[in-house]
């Protein structure tokens, strides 16, 4: 019996289509070297899980471009996904040493100076991001959240944002997650799966949201 193909948006075509999209800059970077591919390659390597191979990719690339930044930035990604954190934020530093108009860079170096337990570091940064990008509503969110004590001024306001797509990204699952909103955590998380069912990121998150709700539950 033929095998039915896996069905759509299932973790199988999304290792599919990340492998397509990392085969296809692979050929275009061996075609030419010295071209800008390597940093939608390392990108693509990170998203597919291979941080060590985005950071070797991305450093040889930066050794010919050393001021393009939006390399550097995918170079701080993968330093973080590959377990760097303070690598990464040097990597941030010195885009904002070049540019200190580079709101990515300022949301990036945000999340790590969080992670390292730094929240007035974290909090200068996220004001930045958000007087430098208007559209910026994650950053203004969490801005709220880290100033509100864990919190939201609105409740209703955070259940509001639990359903714009908008806002179903790593860091704010990660910020709710640390302030103690695992339930909220865990929808964000759930909700990047839906999008991505090969996220592993996401699904790590998602199961440790869930062991800390099954530890409160056992707990109570």
């Amino acid at each position: 019996m033929t095998p039915l193909p896996p069905p759509v948006g299932s973790a199988a075509t999304a290792d599919d289509a990340a492998a397509t999209a990392i085969r296809r800059y692979e050929e275009r970077l061996a075609r030419d070297p010295g071209s800008l591919a390597f940093a939608p390659l390392a990108d693509a390597y990170r998203k597919a899980g291979r941080a060590g191979e985005a950071v070797r990719t991305c450093r040889e690339g930066l050794q010919r471009f050393p001021e393009y930044a939006t390399a550097r930035l995918i170079l701080a990604k993968a330093l973080r996904d590959d377990g760097d954190a303070e690598a990464a934020l040097g990597e941030a530093r010195t885009i904002l040493e070049r540019d200190p108009g580079h709101a990515q860079a300022h949301r990036l170096a945000a999340e790590l100076e969080r992670g390292a337990g730094r929240l007035s570091e974290a909090v200068a940064h996220l004001r930045q991001a958000a007087d430098l990008d208007p559209t910026d509503r994650e950053s203004r969110m969490l801005l709220d959240v880290l100033d509100g004590g864990g919190r939201p001024a609105s409740a209703s306001a955070l259940q509001r944002l639990l359903t714009d797509e908008a806002f179903a990204t790593m860091t704010f699952g990660a910020v709710c997650l640390d302030q103690g909103l695992v339930d909220e955590a865990a929808q964000i998380f759930g909700r990047i799966l839906l999008k991505e069912p090969g996220h592993a990121g996401a699904r790590r998150k998602l199961d440790e949201a869930v062991r800390i709700k099954t530890q409160k539950r056992k707990g109570s």
